[in-house]
């Protein structure tokens, strides 16, 4: 293989390209999911293919080809060069590549049970256990039960003479429960991923690890439980958030808002772009002194962490926010040299059929010092929530609203009441700037979200997202209902300023309200349109 990648690197450099990248991928996707008891998908699917992208007069050409032949690969440059130079006739010349030292390398993630040598039965058999007890449970209606695998092998080959060689073994697996009665239907998962699995670059000891079986009655009785459940009060709440919940919030609040190639509205189409541009780095305030988010390709088993990203940077780990500060983006090689800022390697590209784009990588809010009994202790009114169940958030990644699978009342320091249908929602900054308490390194968990979309068309990425349980003041949580101003009072005039450049200015307009009556922007009265219009037009005072 690797002589038939350098063949057509050579013939992307006869064609005319300055830059080239071959990407081989091989890989092997196996599913296997229960419902009531019956098998409702079986299957393993194969791909194998190349995909080639060349810099031909400062524009980028991308062709790709199932057929691993010199042949059909020579075609698939030839193609890419041609479309380099149609793109260049439309945008000009412009991008140049810094050199960089070669890397020769042949990586693999290490494992200790390949879930393909576990038979089909074995791993029906621990499914079929776990779906039997939770649909055994009076009151569900619906128990289900799913296990993922995947192995890839993965070349690059570039024109800078570097060639690196990744395999990798993904594994995950997870159980529902669906609870219908009085009108109403309740949903528990374990280990409580929308995506239905937690997944891991690991083998067949994550599932055992997972112990499905062993949690499977406790997710259908909170499920029934759920039923009969007080709804989530409304008002403002200290929230304690669960780590299943929070690398949701972390995912859509920080990690799609540090991708610079959204803020240099490079990226818009799928999901918007971003309030974090350039002109903040270093020194907005995203959220409060304790807050640390980094960017960590190198957390061992996490589905968002490599040795080389598809443009053949080697990880890193990377602080995103320190001590609530902001500090950098996740980028390419292109977008950092196009912004001035420095690498920080995620480019990768859902399959060999795919161009590569920068994605998320391993995501994570960093433990703090506090025991997570002692947060809990702590907090004389609040409400836990854990397992994210639904979640929207606006086309700037700053107004966003959260609904997970449970919640607890806590009142004096203890959980009392359970609860359901919890939502919150916030503002990013201001979120983030709450937060007064994170649990320590004995309470991180790592999380692996398999269905991430961007781009258009779309691309699916595996990213890694780790937090420890953290506490958020005075959070709104519940339904909110529309305040009577809403329906009297005359719609302020549309703001000439965009919503982030608007929202920025909110923090140094409510400190002239320092010591007063609190300024209107600080004491929101309803969660409607309204209040948004309000909070980008200034303080009324």
């Amino acid at each position: 293989m690797r002589e038939l990648l350098e063949a057509a690197l050579g013939a992307a450099q006869r064609g005319g390209a300055t830059y080239t990248e071959i990407r081989a991928l091989e890989r092997e996707h196996e599913r296997i999911q229960l419902k009531n008891g019956h098998m409702d998908r079986a299957d393993t699917e194969i791909s194998a293919g190349v995909g080639v992208r060349v810099l031909v007069a400062g524009a980028w050409g991308f062709a790709a080809t199932a057929y691993l032949d010199a042949a059909h690969l020579e075609s698939a440059v030839r193609l890419a060069i041609d479309i380099a130079r149609a793109s260049a006739a439309v945008n000009g010349a412009g991008l140049r590549l810094p050199s960089r030292h070669a890397v020769v390398a042949d990586l693999a993630t290490p494992f200790d049970i390949d879930p393909f040598a576990v038979s089909l039965d074995q791993k029906v058999q621990l499914l079929t256990e776990a779906d039997d007890i939770i649909h055994a449970t009076p009151g569900v209606k619906v128990s289900q039960a799913f296990m993922d695998f995947r192995r890839e092998h993965k070349r690059l080959a570039t024109s800078e003479g570097s060639y690196i060689e990744q395999r990798r073994i993904e594994s995950g697996a997870g159980i529902s429960a669906t609870a219908v009665g009085d009108g109403d239907m309740q949903v528990r998962t374990y280990p409580g991923l929308p995506t239905r699995c937690q997944t891991l670059a690991a083998g067949y000891e994550h599932i055992i690890a997972l112990k499905l079986v062993e949690h499977a009655a406790d997710i259908a009785r909170e499920a029934v439980d759920l039923l009969t459940a007080d709804p989530c009060p409304a008002g403002e709440y200290d929230l304690i958030i669960h780590p299943s919940q929070l690398v949701h919030t972390i995912h859509e609040t920080c990690g799609h808002a540090v991708e610079l190639d959204r803020v240099l509205g490079l990226e818009a189409g799928y999901a918007g772009t971003s309030f974090l541009t350039l002109d903040k780095r270093g020194h907005f305030r995203y959220g409060s002194p304790i807050v640390n988010l980094t960017a960590d390709a190198t957390t061992p088993r996490s589905i968002g962490s490599f040795a080389y990203d598809d443009e053949g940077q080697a990880g890193n780990r990377t602080f995103l926010v320190r001590d609530g500060i902001f500090e950098a983006y996740i980028t390419s090689r292109e977008t950092a040299q196009q912004a001035g800022v420095p690498s920080v390697p995620s480019v990768r590209a859902e399959s060999w059929e795919h161009l590569p784009i920068s994605r998320m990588t391993t995501i994570s809010l960093e433990p703090g010092d506090s025991d997570i009994d002692d947060i809990i202790a702590d907090t004389k009114r609040g409400i836990w929530i854990a397992n994210n169940k639904s979640g929207s958030i606006d086309d700037h990644r700053l107004n966003f609203q959260f609904g997970a699978e449970i919640a607890y009342l806590i009142e004096n320091g203890r959980l009392t009441r359970l609860l359901k249908n919890p939502t919150y929602t916030g503002i990013t900054p201001d979120f983030w700037g709450s937060c007064d308490a994170i649990g320590d390194a004995a309470s991180w968990q790592l999380y692996g979200l398999t269905m991430c979309g961007k781009g258009e068309p779309q691309q699916i990425g595996r990213i890694g997202h780790g937090a420890s349980p953290a506490r958020f003041r005075n959070v709104r949580v519940g339904v909110m209902k529309l305040c009577p101003s809403w329906y009297t009072s005359p719609m302020p005039a549309r703001p000439s300023v965009s919503l982030p450049t608007a929202y920025m200015a909110i923090p140094t307009m409510c400190r002239l309200h320092k010591g007063q009556s609190p300024c209107p922007l600080r004491s929101t009265v309803c969660q409607c349109f309204r209040t948004m219009w309000l909070r980008i037009n200034g303080c009324a005072r």
